[in-house]
């Protein structure tokens, strides 16, 4: 049966509906994405016998997965690996109940309750409540050797890994708020704090500016783009190319020992911007001090509703959030 066509894509000839087989699979609440808010979810929304289902995304335990060592989660005090946490929080979650499954949610119709989400392209579950825990992706540049070291030298998040780099030299690509936030954070941890500015002025705000001017350890590179971070196993290293003049440019060479990508994120939140209200980013709005969304039934918790703090306890908290929520507003429409 041909249930809606595939959403934000411009109607043509060579684009047909998803053939959805078999009959849909009914459930009292789905949780989208997974990662500190979706597990936390689905460990609250299990323990009041919800039966929740998560559907797990392409990136299994969201960005965690791509830090090494997370010293600033409670209840860890030797500290843990993003990778072994997302699996311990996947495991608790599973204790109570949860079904957690492979796969990506690929189309969405929140027009009614029960809302229908298709997994893959060929499975569709009619829930009564959804939760959306499908988080923000950190900008990167694109270039090889930064996908080589991620999470050994090269980290989308300051206040993340920061800490592992006190004393040490590094460097921080944006011309925005964020790069200059990351900076200035930076700058209180780190000997020597280098930001690597495309243009020839920043895109911050004034106040952001005035922060990074006075900063003393903070050393403004404008003009300069990165060519390559350099290392063995570790970022020991990146090279600049500045910018002299149409066509001319010159190499130079930096000694660092962390590479912090400070261009923003994209929040995941594509498949649901047809229903759900965002802002100018993409971020879902929730309503203050809620994970509810402008659908009655419909939750956001984490990053994909957090511009600002983007930590994994704060996506915990709001997954616990959206799990609450959720199970009140079963409990006053059943």
């Amino acid at each position: 049966m041909n249930l809606f066509k595939p959403m934000n894509l411009e109607d043509s000839s060579d684009k047909k509906a998803v053939e959805i087989k078999g009959d849909a699979e009914k459930i009292k609440c789905l949780i989208i994405g997974s990662g500190p808010a979706g597990y936390t979810a689905a460990i609250y929304a299990a323990r009041a016998n919800l039966s929740p289902v998560i559907i797990q995304g392409m990136e299994p335990g969201g960005q965690l997965t791509t830090t090494t060592e997370v010293d600033n989660f409670p209840g860890y005090p030797k500290g843990i690996t993003g990778p072994v946490m997302m699996d311990d929080l996947k495991a608790q979650a599973e204790r109570f109940g949860t079904d957690v499954r492979w796969g990506e949610a690929t189309q969405v119709d929140f027009s009614q309750r029960p809302f229908k989400v298709v997994v893959d392209d060929s499975h569709l579950i009619e829930a009564e409540t959804v939760i959306i825990a499908t988080g923000a992706s950190a900008k990167y540049l694109g270039i090889e050797s930064e996908e080589k070291f991620k999470g050994s030298g090269v980290s989308g998040c300051a206040t993340c890994d920061g800490f592992f780099y006190k004393g040490k030299d590094v460097a921080v690509v944006g011309g925005g708020d964020t790069a200059c936030e990351e900076a200035t954070y930076l700058a209180n941890i780190c000997k020597k704090v280098y930001m690597i500015v495309r243009k020839d002025h920043f895109r911050a705000s004034k106040a952001m500016q005035a922060r990074v001017f006075r900063t003393k350890n903070i050393e403004v590179l404008f003009e300069h783009n990165t060519k390559e971070i350099t290392g063995d196993k570790v970022v020991t290293g990146v090279t600049l190319t500045k910018r002299l003049g149409k066509p001319d440019e010159e190499e130079v060479k930096l000694k660092i020992d962390g590479f912090f990508l400070g261009i923003g994120h994209t929040p995941n939140s594509g498949i649901f911007k047809e229903y759900l209200t965002t802002d100018e980013v993409g971020y879902i709005k929730t309503v203050p001090g809620t994970s509810k969304t402008n659908i009655p039934g419909v939750f956001a918790c984490g990053d994909i509703q957090d511009s600002i703090y983007r930590q994994a306890v704060t996506a915990a908290g709001s997954g616990c959030m959206a799990a609450l929520d959720a199970e009140r507003f079963l409990g006053e429409h059943e």
